[in-house]
């Protein structure tokens, strides 16, 4: 049975960006950086690397190509949840706020590591008062959306249930007033996939009685 779509952000819901920049950096300038810090939020702060500008930042960025997009490797439980709740009647999207050019390279991404997902939206990531993703998400419809980034709930429709993967909490942006966005909290999806399947075959027995 066809239950509805949720929408599930990538970095830090279904892969792990900041073990993926520890390759990056590898590849940009030929040493694997140290690692610092296992519960920063920030990818800077986990590895023991240095503020890059100019030449050096160019060079590092240039590393951020399709390649890149499309190996980052998956969190741990992430597929299995992603399995779970797709055992369940939803369908999956992942809604990453990602230059589109990407968008192909991180669908293929999710899907040779077995995510049972079929479309990406890639929504940039321009800097305004309402998440990037907030218009994406009026035109999906989902009656869910996962993301770790507290920001990213900003402008969501309250008709969406918008629940925040609390990981990594040292310098995390996840804390303050508005958090009261959340309509739930998790500390990775498969917590979320086991409490949204429960909280939903309560509601079911309640319509069926």
């Amino acid at each position: 049975m066809y239950r509805g779509l949720i929408a599930l952000d990538a970095d830090g819901v279904l892969l792990d960006y900041n073990q993926a920049y520890g390759r990056a950096w590898e590849k940009a300038f030929g040493v694997k950086p140290q690692l610092v810090n296992p519960n920063a939020y920030w990818a800077i702060d986990r590895w023991d690397v240095p503020r890059l500008t100019g030449d050096a930042l160019d060079r590092l960025r240039s590393c951020f190509d399709d390649e890149f997009w499309a190996t980052v490797p998956a969190i741990d439980g992430a597929i299995n949840a992603c399995h779970t709740l797709c055992e369940a009647g939803y369908e999956l999207v992942c809604v990453s706020a990602l230059p589109v050019r990407f968008e192909t390279a991180r669908l293929n991404n999710l899907q040779e590591l077995g995510f049972p997902i079929k479309r990406v939206v890639a929504t940039e990531n321009h800097q305004t008062d309402s998440s990037p993703k907030a218009r994406a998400l009026d035109a999906l419809k989902p009656i869910a959306f996962v993301d770790d980034y507290l920001p990213y709930l900003r402008g969501v429709h309250r008709d969406i249930h918008s629940a925040l993967i609390m990981r990594d909490h040292h310098g995390s942006p996840n804390q303050g007033e508005e958090l009261s966005l959340a309509a739930s909290q998790h500390i990775h999806l498969a917590d979320f996939s086991a409490w949204w399947i429960r909280q939903r075959g309560f509601y079911n027995r309640d319509e069926r009685t």
